[in-house]
């Protein structure tokens, strides 16, 4: 491992020189002048550059998680050279142990999907050829407290797999890049020189060394201490917020006599505060001819803890369709996770910021996973990522750019999940303003997505986050969603 001069790896793209003014024509066009719901829309909208643009010399990557590794395929455009740091050594497949949620059922959202094609053209195919399985509009069924929800036609393909077969795809695309390298090894802390961050302190076997760095991302996921290190570098800590979910995950595999389905996705959702503990279930077609099934309970409730229990529930608490799963061979046993809260750490606001650092994926914030959102949200901090790395941005300066951007990312995804959380029984805010209202207005909107077309595309877009939140928060829409439940009454 180099334990050299920090940052004498490669030229100091970015540095400022002695008696420079820092560069700030581009922090004042990070102060968005758009809406965050066309902010949302043009990050959708972000390719990959035609051909690499380097700013910078190496960039470390702390963490191989999903979040890191779409980080480190950005930066392979921008850097001459990308250094992923793992405690896991990322060349070994299957379930890391560095992911001890990753035996879960996972779901990768359309938005998800559209971000992995741009950067990854043809991953599509290739996540087809290894055994996951497409799953159209009229291929997803959807439940809400036993009403079947109606199908969107022109809604966007989701794709299903396990998260080994996903992350191990998007890992495999990542490491044959020529100029992405990995080092497996526990990172102990960051080195900080003239205003920022200029190099990784890690621990090989035992060994000390220092990984030197042009610019440090961190992608250390939910337990990322970069707030400890930032403090301890005698910079402020972020805010940290939570909000306790106590969610409980069970998830079982089951044998698929069908290779072709015709509904390889089904999802059934219960009211918060209804007569069922469970608040919902799904089960995915994955690979190698198999069903994967999740049940989850809050609090107390922890549904399926037992291959009996999990069976039995099935059959008794939700739509025939699993049943039929429930007959079928259970493969090993019924594995359990519990999400204990919901959190995020306000880097945005920080007045003062290290230069060439920034921070993605659960890292910032990781949200209830009953809504999916971690890996798209992971997808769009690539984005941001991407986004500012292309204005070519002074790198003596801290990215207010990239800071503002992913922070649109942020509040939309934190907005859509923890206003769901606040209805549930258990959780007892902090309320936001106005939240009685906002609260019905929002039950209106999703008991009209059982019926209403309309209603259903616009909030699919946002659950999927093709659109953001606020587009669901307009008259027409509210209208609507009230005349479809009048008309279904």
């Amino acid at each position: 491992m180099p334990s050299g001069p920090v940052g004498r790896s490669a030229p100091a793209y970015g540095r400022r020189r002695v008696g420079e003014e820092p560069r700030t024509s581009y922090l004042l066009e990070s102060r968005m002048s758009l809406s965050p719901a066309r902010v949302f829309a043009a990050l959708n909208a972000v390719p990959p550059p035609e051909q690499a643009s380097p700013v910078m010399g190496r960039a470390v990557v702390i963490g191989g998680s999903v979040a890191g590794l779409l980080a480190a395929r950005v930066l392979s455009d921008h850097a001459e050279r990308v250094v992923v740091i793992d405690r896991d050594d990322l060349r070994v497949t299957g379930v890391r142990p560095g992911v001890p949620q990753g035996t879960q059922l996972h779901a990768l959202l359309p938005g998800g999907l559209l971000h992995l094609e741009r950067l990854f053209p043809g991953f599509r195919e290739r996540a087809l050829a290894r055994g996951a399985v497409e799953a159209p509009p009229e291929a997803r069924r959807s439940y809400l407290d036993g009403r079947l929800k109606v199908v969107v036609p022109g809604d966007a393909d989701s794709l299903s797999g396990s998260r080994p077969l996903l992350e191990g795809l998007i890992r495999q695309q990542v490491l044959r890049l020529p100029n992405v390298t990995t080092v497996t090894a526990r990172a102990t802390g960051l080195v900080f020189d003239d205003g920022g961050a200029a190099g990784v302190r890690c621990d090989v076997d035992g060994v000390p060394g220092i990984e030197s760095a042009d610019f440090v991302v961190d992608a250390m996921g939910r337990s990322s201490r970069l707030s400890d290190w930032l403090e301890r570098g005698g910079w402020d800590r972020p805010a940290a917020r939570r909000m306790t979910v106590r969610l409980n995950y069970a998830t079982a595999l089951f044998r698929r006599r069908e290779p072709n389905p015709e509904f390889p996705v089904v999802l059934a959702l219960h009211s918060p505060g209804g007569s069922s503990d469970v608040a919902g279930a799904a089960f995915f077609a994955v690979e190698d001819g198999r069903w994967m099934a999740m049940m989850a309970g809050y609090g107390d409730n922890r549904p399926g803890r037992t291959a009996e229990d999990f069976v039995r529930r099935l059959r008794d608490q939700f739509p025939p369709e699993f049943g039929d799963v429930a007959g079928d061979e259970m493969l090993g046993e019924v594995q359990t996770y519990h999400h204990a809260d919901s959190r995020r750490r306000d880097f945005h606001a920080l007045k003062r910021f290290p230069a060439r650092l920034v921070s993605v994926g659960d890292a910032v914030a990781s949200f209830n996973p009953v809504y999916g959102q971690g890996m798209t949200a992971a997808a769009l901090h690539a984005a941001c990522l991407s986004t500012h790395l292309r204005s070519r941005p002074a790198l003596g300066v801290p990215a207010r750019r990239f800071l503002d951007l992913q922070q649109v990312v942020v509040e939309a995804a934190w907005s859509t999940s923890t206003s769901a959380d606040l209805a549930l029984p258990h959780v007892d805010g902090p309320y936001p303003r106005g939240y009685r209202l906002s609260s019905w207005v929002s039950r209106q909107i999703i008991t009209a997505t059982v019926t209403d077309v309309t209603v259903a595309r616009r909030f699919n877009d946002v659950v999927s986050m093709c659109a953001h939140p606020s587009s669901l928060a307009t008259p027409g829409v509210v209208l609507a969603a009230l005349r479809a439940n009048r008309r279904a009454r």
